[in-house]
């Protein structure tokens, strides 16, 4: 099948299945995109492991939490507590240059990301009281995989960095599925119309404020991170994934890198393919 038709039918496969409701759902700001849905493990497990879950959509408008409910749902059939997390995204305006709306808000899609795992362990205490946020587990799809790096990476960040921490995030890992992951090669190769470039602010600002968003240059971040990642992925191609790898390696620190065979952008979040179950697995080996 060739890449662009094979791209085509895993997308419409993924997005097939209908949205699943959350159990609960809690706002950690006042805008009405700083809310988390959670979804309680299905099988009742006391003190589930903790999974949040960041969406992707090339931080795009049109593209919100909705679409990654089944995900979110097939993790908690699983036995996982589940936290879905919103964030703002960018506006409805088209980008100068490009082919859809522009991609993400600075700095409010990382404000929002900041302030969510922030306040995660309060919210969990209040609106899931089945899940242990001491084991934590931070997932996220392709842009979203972007912003799950970035979470863990905050105490990386400069030094005037409104979002830097003082200590590492109480993190048992990451699994970041086909992420955005370095920026350079994602600009290299035009992943999502420019998307990260957008992200930034377009070209004035993206040196400028590289340093402060691309997960590539906040390593190594001490914290167990894995990367699943689909070999025929034409959406965030394999080359971005291995250039984290490869910078986390430079860096001193082993970043596992799970490559999926005839495999896509979109099955790894798809509960009907073979390559979600995989995922949950990765999951699985970080947070029991």
């Amino acid at each position: 099948m060739p890449d662009d038709a094979r791209d085509a039918a895993e997308e419409e496969s993924a997005f097939s299945h209908p949205p699943v409701d959350p159990d609960t759902t809690a706002a950690y700001g006042d805008h009405p995109d700083q809310v988390v849905d959670f979804y309680a493990p299905r099988g009742g497990e006391e003190r589930a492991p903790l999974v949040v879950v960041l969406h992707g959509g090339a931080w795009r408008a049109p593209y919100d939490r909705r679409h990654i409910t089944p995900f979110a749902d097939f993790l908690a059939r699983r036995g996982f507590a589940v936290a879905n997390v919103e964030y703002r995204r960018g506006g409805t305006i088209p980008a100068q240059g490009g082919d859809g709306p522009v991609a993400g808000r600075w700095p409010d899609t990382f404000d929002d990301v900041a302030a969510a795992l922030d306040a995660m362990p309060g919210l969990v205490r209040g609106a899931l009281p089945q899940a242990d946020p001491r084991r934590m587990v931070v997932t996220g799809h392709s842009a979203g995989g972007q912003l799950a790096l970035w979470a863990a990476a905050r105490h990386l960040l400069p030094a005037d960095a409104p979002w830097r921490t003082d200590r590492p995030a109480p993190l048992r890992g990451v699994v970041a599925l086909a992420p955005i992951a370095d920026f350079t090669v994602a600009e290299k190769l035009d992943v999502c119309s420019g998307a990260s470039l957008q992200l930034l602010g377009g070209e004035a600002k993206f040196g400028e404020r590289q340093p402060y968003a691309d997960p590539a240059l906040l390593l190594p971040t001490g914290i167990a991170t894995t990367l699943v990642q689909g070999r025929e992925d034409v959406v965030v191609p394999q080359a971005v994934a291995e250039a984290y790898a490869d910078a986390a390696a430079k860096a001193g620190e082993v970043v596992g890198l799970t490559l999926l065979e005839d495999v896509g952008h979109f099955p790894l979040i798809d509960p009907a393919a073979d390559a979600c179950a995989v995922v949950a697995e990765e999951i699985a080996q970080l947070a029991w």
